[in-house]
């Protein structure tokens, strides 16, 4: 007797005597079944039992009950495949838009899908049946996530940062940390500069000004020759003409291409109000330090960018690039933030795209909403994208074309962190 074994042995032992069993002769089905009851310590007539009818379903009267009743280790019967709803072309078209506009996540690229999908059928630029049409707009999040699940799988590159502190006129400036961030109507923007050195931070080269519009979204890059303080000045006064929302204030780092006397009699003769972050605290200006990767680096990457032709054609990118992203490409914004323990639990809201932002905004001004509506009724995202992507070739083959040196281990500047903050406010 061997009490010790546990049910799933005890199963295994009378599966194997149950093989056994059923085409042994009279005497030796009593040895088996003595064995069992020996190794098991069942019941004689329960192992009997078992060893008959082991894998089988019966119904027995239990109390006036019918019970049906299973003997261990009963194959489960082979269920039939469900229906596949989201056939192969459902899942060639969803491939072709995430790959067209940035490969987007499910959440965003779903409001994106019901956005833009009808524009592009309707013009002819993408063509599908009317069940994949129909499909790809009831499309869930999760179902993209999991249909892309296995083309998603990319390494992460991480950049350098060009930042030099100065202190002249910090006094001048209030700093603004994470916390103290408030939007409640648009206009409030945050700048920050990326670098295209390729890796090699000698010589001059170009840098990108990115500006975010912290109630809506907003995007507006701008490529700049270098970082002169009359090339970021040129930047930012060329947004705040073009940008709807009018300029009420900017948040930056500590940066000297924005903390200069330049920038700041600028800002004081338009009453705009400059805010600096603090030193060494990337998380200050979070939600553009997260647009540097997402929109510059994912659209311009780490290539080195250093002639007049290069620069013409990230100007020209960043012209098509505001629109698509603005107009046409979904985010989320933070809503909600509690603390409960240790733990912070972060509520957002449905993706909307930026300019679907502006025209909820109920303190926005109705004839810049009516500008963007007719704004928007003439784009077509397809072409634009075609053509960010020709431009971006263009600047591949040139940075392909051109030969670096080495730089030497202490030359090379701190890392950015700007993939290490986590974006509060825009996903």
């Amino acid at each position: 007797m061997v009490k010790e074994l546990t049910m799933g042995q005890r199963n295994g032992v009378t599966a194997k005597l149950a093989k056994r069993y059923r085409g042994a002769s009279k005497r030796e089905k009593g040895r088996i079944l003595d064995t069992l009851v020996k190794v098991t310590d069942y019941n004689r007539c329960y192992a009997s039992w078992v060893l008959r009818h082991y894998g089988r379903r019966h119904l027995m009267k239990i109390d006036g009950r019918i019970v049906e009743l299973v003997a261990v280790n009963v194959p489960k019967r082979p269920q039939a495949p469900r229906p596949r709803i989201y056939d192969e072309p459902v899942v060639k078209t969803l491939h072709m838009m995430w790959e067209s506009f940035d490969y987007m996540c499910g959440q965003r690229l779903a409001v994106f899908l019901r956005e833009v999908l009808p524009v592009l059928v309707g013009s002819g630029e993408v063509h599908c049946s009317e069940t994949t049409y129909k499909k790809l707009l009831e499309i869930s999040p999760a179902t993209i996530d999991r249909l892309l699940r296995e083309a998603k799988r990319k390494l992460q590159v991480r950049g350098t940062t060009h930042t030099k502190a100065v202190g002249i006129l910090k006094a001048q400036i209030p700093i603004r940390t994470w916390s103290e961030v408030a939007a409640p109507e648009p206009g409030h923007f945050q700048i920050d500069l990326v670098g295209h050195d390729g890796g090699n931070p000698r010589g001059q080269f170009a840098y990108s000004l990115d500006a975010i519009d912290l109630y809506s979204g907003w995007v507006e890059p701008r490529a700049l020759q270098n970082r002169a303080h009359r090339w970021t000045l040129e930047a930012v006064q060329d947004i705040s003409v073009i940008a709807p929302m009018p300029m009420k204030s900017i948040h930056s780092d500590n940066g000297g291409e924005f903390i200069n006397e330049r920038l700041l009699i600028w800002c004081r003769s338009n009453r705009i109000q400059p805010y600096r972050s603090r030193a060494y605290k990337k998380n200050d200006t979070c939600f553009v330090e997260q647009k540097n990767y997402s929109v510059i680096r994912q659209a311009v990457g780490y290539a080195r960018f250093d002639t007049q032709e290069e620069l013409a054609l990230l100007q020209e990118l960043y012209g098509k690039l505001r629109l698509l992203v603005n107009h046409f490409y979904p985010s989320v914004k933070l809503i909600e933030k509690t603390r409960v323990g240790s733990r912070v639990q972060k509520k957002y809201d449905k993706p909307k795209t930026p300019y679907r932002r502006l025209l909820e905004c109920t303190v926005f001004d109705e004839t810049i909403k009516e500008d963007l509506r007719s704004q928007h009724r003439r784009l077509r995202p397809m072409t634009l994208k075609k053509r960010i992507m020709q431009i971006q070739g263009q600047l591949y083959q040139s940075a392909k074309r051109k030969q670096y040196w080495p730089i030497d281990t202490h030359e090379k500047e701190e890392e950015s962190a700007y993939n290490n903050t986590i974006a509060e406010d825009f996903v």
